[in-house]
């Protein structure tokens, strides 16, 4: 039972609101979908917290990486035992400067290898099809952090990265450059508490 202070509105208010309402819902599921705003999934956490059982972050990390893409490579690294976050949150570094670079790929389309999102994850051409193989099968989700990262820690976890056997190779199956292996790891290190600044 509706209380007796509760304020009435009546039927014909209701009646030429709801469409408006139900515009703006749907407008910002889009604009989310897409990236252009970033909607809080739950409470924000007043101070970020490392995964259960990761590293925390270090000064690097915390200052270089935005929270939500922290938090979504802390997840990620969960689907593959062995591998750090900061491995992941390297790879973004070196991908797309966790999703701020402007160049193409990065937040629609792809590049001319055909790599796209976050991640740069193959989308078809000289990538391949990596998004296929390791996303969530949903194409527009590849230029989304979490599940990108998601995507990216499974196909390095695949890659031998599984317990921590072979993350240069796994590395180098990621992106087929000896020096891109060698800065994603110094990178890494920088990310971990107490790593080089």
């Amino acid at each position: 039972m509706i209380p007796r202070s509760y304020p009435r509105v009546r039927m014909r208010t209701k009646a030429r609101w709801a469409p408006w309402w139900a515009l703006a819902v749907i407008g910002l599921g889009v604009l989310a979908d897409h990236g252009v705003i970033d909607l809080p999934s739950g409470p924000t956490p007043t101070t970020t917290r490392p995964a259960v059982g990761a590293a925390p972050p270090g000064r690097a990390a915390s200052s270089e990486i935005p929270a939500a893409y922290l938090r979504a490579y802390q997840h990620a690294a969960r689907h593959c035992p062995g591998l750090p976050w900061t491995v992941l949150a390297a790879i973004g570094k070196h991908e797309s400067d966790h999703g701020r670079s402007p160049l193409p790929g990065v937040r629609s389309g792809a590049n001319s290898a055909g790599a796209a999102g976050p991640m740069q994850l193959g989308i078809g051409g000289k990538a391949g099809p990596t998004w296929q193989h390791y996303g969530d099968g949903i194409p527009g989700h590849v230029y989304q952090i979490s599940p990108a990262a998601d995507a990216a820690a499974r196909k390095l976890c695949g890659d031998g990265a599984r317990g921590g056997r072979d993350l240069p190779g796994a590395l180098f199956a990621y992106n087929h450059s000896p020096a891109y292996v060698a800065r994603v790891l110094a990178t890494a290190r920088r990310y971990q508490a107490g790593g080089p600044r």
